[in-house]
C-alpha cells in the first residue's frame, strides 16, 4: 500500500497508477505491453479507485501512455478467459457501470488523451465530462472490422457528439485526429502539449464545491435518454457480438496470427 500527502491510501494496483493531490485524483492506465487494453482487472481497479474518488475527489483525471490512451478490449483475455480473481468484473456490465460513474459521479472527470483511443477506450473518453488532448491524439472505433459493434460505447458517444457522427465513426472504422474530434464535440480542448492545458483546467475547476458538483451532475444526467435507460440494450448488444462463435474465432485468429477476418 502507498500513501499520499492527503492521507488517502490507494492499493498497489497492477493495471493503473493512482495518486491524489489535494482533491484531484490522477488515474493512469498502465498496461504498456497491451497498449492499455481493457481487461477485468483494469475495470476492477478503476472501479475501486473511483469509489474513493466519490468520497474525496472533486476532479478525476484519466490518462494513458504517450502512444496509447486505451486501445479497447484485451483480445488476449477474450481468447483465454479472465483471471478468476477478477471474474466479478468480467463482461460488459461492470464496464458500463464504471463509465456511468465517470459520467454521473460527484466530481469533474477529465480524459487526457495522447496517442490512440480506440474501441472501448472511446467509452472512457466519451464518459468523461471534459476531454483534453494533444496533437498526437487519434480517436477510432474498430469493432466492425471483427464483426463486432460498439454497443456499450454508443450511449456515451451519442450523448457527446450526436447519432450521425457516432454512426459515421462506427462505420468508417478509421481514426480521426484531435482537430476533427474537437470540431465534432468529442474533444473540448487540444494543444501541441496537453499537460499545460490540463493544469489550467485543474487550477480553475479545483475551486468548485463537491456538493455543488454532485447536485449539478445529478441534475444534468436527467436530460435525454439516461445512461441507465440504455444499459440493458447496451449490455445485450455487447453480449450478442462477443459470444458469437464466428467472432470469437476471428478474435482468436487475430491474437495468434495477426490476421484480420478477411485475410487468408
Amino acid at each position: 500500500m502507498s500513501a499520499n500527502p492527503t492521507g488517502i491510501v490507494f492499493p498497489a494496483f497492477g493495471t493503473i497508477k493512482a495518486r491524489m493531490e489535494d482533491t484531484v485524483c490522477y488515474l493512469q492506465f498502465d498496461r504498456p505491453a497491451a497498449k492499455n487494453a481493457i481487461n477485468a482487472q483494469l475495470i476492477a481497479e478503476c472501479s475501486q479507485a473511483l469509489a474513493i474518488c466519490e468520497e474525496r475527489a472533486t476532479i478525476v483525471v484519466l490518462s494513458g501512455l504517450p502512444d496509447f490512451f486505451c486501445f479497447g478490449a484485451d483480445f488476449g483475455e477474450l481468447s483465454r478467459g479472465a483471471d478468476p480473481a477478477y471474474a466479478a468484473y468480467d463482461g460488459p456490465g461492470p464496464m458500463y457501470d464504471l463509465w456511468t460513474k465517470l459520467a454521473t459521479g460527484p466530481f469533474v472527470s477529465i480524459a487526457l488523451v495522447r496517442g490512440k483511443a480506440n474501441a472501448g477506450g472511446m467509452g472512457f473518453v466519451a464518459a468523461c465530462d471534459l476531454v483534453l488532448a494533444d496533437e498526437t491524439a487519434q480517436f477510432s472505433l474498430s469493432e466492425l472490422l471483427f464483426g463486432l459493434y460498439p454497443a456499450c460505447v454508443l450511449p456515451f458517444l451519442i450523448r457527446r457528439v450526436g447519432l450521425q457522427k457516432a454512426h459515421a465513426l462506427t462505420l468508417s472504422t478509421q481514426a480521426i485526429p484531435a482537430r476533427v474530434a474537437a470540431e465534432w464535440g468529442l474533444v473540448d480542448g487540444f494543444e501541441a502539449q496537453a499537460e499545460p492545458l490540463l493544469r489550467r483546467h485543474v487550477m480553475r475547476l479545483r475551486r468548485l464545491s463537491k456538493v455543488a458538483l454532485g447536485r449539478y451532475k445529478a441534475y444534468v444526467s436527467r436530460f435525454g435518454p439516461t445512461l441507465a435507460e440504455c444499459r440493458d440494450a447496451a449490455i445485450a448488444g455487447n453480449l450478442e457480438v462477443f459470444t458469437d462463435p464466428g467472432n470469437l474465432r476471428a478474435i482468436k485468429r487475430y491474437v495468434e496470427a495477426g490476421l484480420f477476418p478477411w485475410e487468408q
